[in-house]
C-alpha cells in the first residue's frame, strides 16, 4: 500500500516508517522541519514538509502522495515544540498537541475524504487515564477520565474529539500506553536520576506502558487490516506507580524515588500528577491481541526498562514474520 504517515519524524514515526517499509509498503512521511527530511529519507520514506495546522498544507501533501492509508502520529510534545515538560500545567504544555488532535485531525480527515481514503489510523492515549472507579484495569468499553475542572481537561477533550472524528470516518484509534524507548522517556529518566520524580501518597494508581517498537507494530497491523474502532495498545502488565517507578529508578542507576504527601504533590505538580499516582487506571490489551493478532516484543515494562536503560535496547526493524502471528 501507499501509506501516508503524518508526524513521521516523531518518536513513534521513526520506529513505524522502517516497519512499514520492511513490509513492502511505499511510505510518505511528514515533518514540520526541513532539517529532518534526510532522517525520514534514510528510513526509506518519501519525506515532505507539512504543517498539520494548515489545511492547505495538509491537503496538498495528501493529494500529492495519493495514499491508500493515512496514519496520524502528529504531536508537539518534544522540547523542540513544547519546551520543558510542565506536568502542573498540561493545558500549556500540550497546547499545540491539543490543536493537532482537533484541528489537525480534522484537516487530515478532510484530505482523506477529498482523496477517497477510508483507511485511517490515529494515535490515541491509554496509560493512567481510565475513569477512576471500579477495577484497576480497563477495556475499550470503559470510559476515560475527563479530568473535569482541571488543567488536564483540554487535553482529554482533544483526545475525545480525535476519537469521535476518526470513528465517525470509519477509522481506527490506537490508544498507546505511556511510550518508552529511544527518545521517548529521556525527560522522565533525567528527573528520576535527580530524584525529582517522587512517589505520591501510597502510589497505588495504575499506569500502562508500551515500547515504541510494539506501538509501531500494532499500527502496521491496523493499517494492513484496515481496522476500525478503538484498541488499547499497551503491554501485558499494568502496574501501580509503587512498582514501576522504583524499578525505573533502579534500571536508570538512580537512588530510590522520594515519597511526598498528596497535598504537597498537588501544590507542586498539580492535579494530573496526583490522579496518575493515586487513582490512575491501567488498560487491557486483550482486544488488540485478539482482533489484530498483535504479538508484543516487550510484553512487560520490566524487560523493556532494563534493556533500554542498560544500553542493550536495539533499533529493531521488524520483518514481516515478526510483526504478526497471522501469516
Amino acid at each position: 500500500m501507499r501509506v501516508f504517515v503524518a508526524g513521521g519524524s516523531g518518536v513513534v514515526g521513526r520506529r513505524l516508517v522502517p516497519q512499514l517499509v520492511a513490509r513492502g509498503h511505499q511510505v510518505t512521511a511528514t515533518t514540520t522541519s526541513p532539517a529532518r527530511l534526510g532522517t525520514l529519507e534514510r528510513l526509506g520514506a518519501d519525506a515532505v514538509v507539512m504543517d498539520g495546522l494548515d489545511p492547505a498544507s495538509v491537503g496538498e501533501a495528501v493529494a500529492a502522495a495519493r495514499p491508500d492509508a493515512i496514519v496520524n502520529e502528529m504531536t508537539a510534545i518534544s522540547r523542540l515544540h513544547a519546551g520543558k515538560p510542565d506536568i502542573k500545567h498540561p493545558d500549556r504544555w500540550f497546547a499545540v498537541t491539543n490543536r493537532l488532535r482537533t484541528e489537525g485531525t480534522d484537516h487530515l480527515l478532510a484530505a482523506a475524504e477529498a482523496t477517497g481514503v477510508s483507511n485511517v489510523v490515529a494515535q490515541g492515549y491509554a496509560s493512567w487515564n481510565g475513569a477512576p472507579e471500579g477495577g484497576w484495569v480497563k477495556t475499550e468499553e470503559d470510559p476515560l477520565n475527563p479530568m473535569t475542572g482541571t488543567a488536564a481537561q483540554p487535553g482529554t477533550e482533544a483526545v475525545a474529539h480525535l476519537e469521535d472524528a476518526v470513528l465517525r470516518a470509519g477509522g481506527a484509534v490506537l490508544r498507546y500506553g505511556a511510550l518508552y524507548g529511544p527518545g521517548a522517556t529521556d525527560d522522565q529518566v533525567e528527573l528520576v536520576r535527580r530524584r525529582q520524580f517522587p512517589l505520591v501518597g501510597r502510589a497505588t494508581g495504575y499506569s500502562s506502558w508500551v515500547h515504541l517498537d510494539d506501538a509501531a507494530s500494532a499500527t502496521v497491523l491496523a493499517v494492513e487490516q484496515q481496522a476500525t474502532g478503538v484498541f488499547n495498545i499497551v503491554d501485558d502488565e499494568p502496574a501501580p506507580a509503587s512498582e514501576w517507578l522504583p524499578y525505573l529508578a533502579e534500571c536508570a542507576g538512580a537512588k530510590p524515588p522520594r515519597r511526598v504527601p498528596v497535598w504537597l504533590a498537588r501544590l507542586l505538580a498539580g492535579e494530573q500528577a496526583v490522579v496518575m499516582m493515586t487513582e490512575g487506571r491501567g488498560f487491557s490489551n486483550a482486544k488488540a491481541k485478539r482482533e489484530l493478532g498483535w504479538v508484543l516484543h516487550y510484553p512487560s515494562w520490566r524487560q523493556g526498562f532494563k534493556e533500554e536503560l542498560a544500553g542493550t535496547g536495539r533499533a529493531r526493524v521488524t520483518d514481516g514474520r515478526a510483526v504478526s502471528s497471522r501469516e
